[in-house]
Formats: structure tokens, sequence, C-alpha cells
């Protein structure tokens, strides 16, 4: 009378045998599924961290690259201004020169009227010293304009590269942060991953010996 009841009971055995086997392979593909799909989450934070390195990279390359074009616009500016004013001072000079040749023409091609003449000439020397000394005070007025504009220009420069260097740095503690969320978010997954190992294990066990002591019983 005993042996039906063995029977049925080794065949309940089995079948929870095979049952608990059908559970750690489900289980086991469950965990290898989350497995993959933390990798791929992991690749994706990377290939997202390295995209937004790049983009910095080109904003810090085409900032530079205006800086720089904007450096050689304003010495072409203060060149093309040292030739200006060079070219007035020749030409100043060429028409005091002029003047002067003309005064010693007529000098000498008016003898008669010589102390007439020399009168003239004092006072066309005295006009022509107004004039280069008026002339010489606009040139250093002209001088000092140009070096303000330099200086005006060299404090703007400044304060670009200064508001360069402040956005630079906003990217790099920006980026630093992102770094940071991101290995949060890592070892988030990581102990997660962890967690989720150990409760299977556990289970596992528990299902080890729950199997062990049904073949005990047999």
């Amino acid at each position: 009378m005993n042996i039906p009841n063995e029977s049925n009971e080794l065949y309940q055995a089995q079948f929870e045998n095979r049952h608990l086997k059908d559970t750690v392979a489900a289980m086991r593909k469950q965990l290898e599924q989350v497995h993959i799909e933390n990798q791929e989450k992991i690749q994706e934070a990377v290939a997202s961290a390295s995209n937004e390195i790049t983009q910095l990279k080109n904003t810090v390359n085409a900032l530079r690259e205006e800086m720089e074009n904007m450096q050689f616009e304003k010495e072409a500016s203060v060149q093309e201004a040292v030739i200006a004013a060079n070219g007035e001072i020749s030409q100043l000079k060429g028409t005091v020169n002029a003047l002067r040749e003309e005064l010693e023409r007529t000098r000498f091609e008016k003898e008669a009227s010589i102390q007439n003449a020399v009168v003239a000439a004092n006072d066309e020397i005295s006009q022509l010293k107004d004039t280069v000394q008026a002339l010489r005070d606009e040139m250093e007025e002209m001088r000092f304009d140009k070096e303000q504009s330099v200086q005006n220009a060299v404090v703007s420069v400044n304060d670009e590269n200064a508001q360069l260097k402040a956005t630079i740095a906003a990217f790099r503690e920006e980026m630093e942060r992102k770094q940071a969320a991101f290995e949060d978010k890592i070892q988030e997954i990581e102990r997660a991953s962890r967690d989720e190992t150990g409760q299977l294990k556990q289970m596992i066990q528990a299902l080890r010996d729950e199997l062990e002591e049904c073949l005990a019983k047999q």
C-alpha cells in the first residue's frame, strides 16, 4: 500500500526538481538580460559624454580663432593709422621745404626790396613756425588719440580674454558635474546589480536547500 504513495512522492519530487531547474534557468536568463541592458546604458552614457567633450573642444577652438582674427584686425588698424600719420608728416615736411624754397627764391629775385622781403620773410617764417607748431601739436594730439585707441583695444582684448576664460571654466565645471553624475549613476547601477545578484544567489541557495531536503526525504 505504501508503494503507490512513494511513487507519487517521487513523481512530485521530480516534477518540483524540473520546475526548480526551469526557474533557475529563467532567473539566469533574466539576470543576463539585465546585465546586457546595464552595459548598453553604460555605453550610451559614455558616448554622450564623449560627444559633449567634442562639442566643448570645438567651441573653444572657434572662440580661439575668433579672438585671433580680432587681434589681427586690431593690429592692422594700428599699422594703417601709423602709415597715415607718417604720410601726413612727410607732406608737412614737403610743404615746409617748398615754402622755404619759395622764400629763398623770392629774396633773391627781389633784391631791390630786401628790407620789405626780409620783413615779409620774417612774417612768413613766423607764420610757418606757428603752422609747424600747430601741426606738431595736432600731430601730438593725433598720436595721443592713437595710443589711447591702442590702449582701449588692449583693454577690450583683455576683457574678452577674461570672458573666454570664464566661459571655459564654466564649461569645465559643467563637464565635471556631468562626469560626477555619470559616475554616481554607474555606482548606483553596480549597487543595484550586486543587490539583485545577492538576491538571486539567496533564492538559488534556498531552492538548492529545498531540493536537497526533498532528495533527502526520498
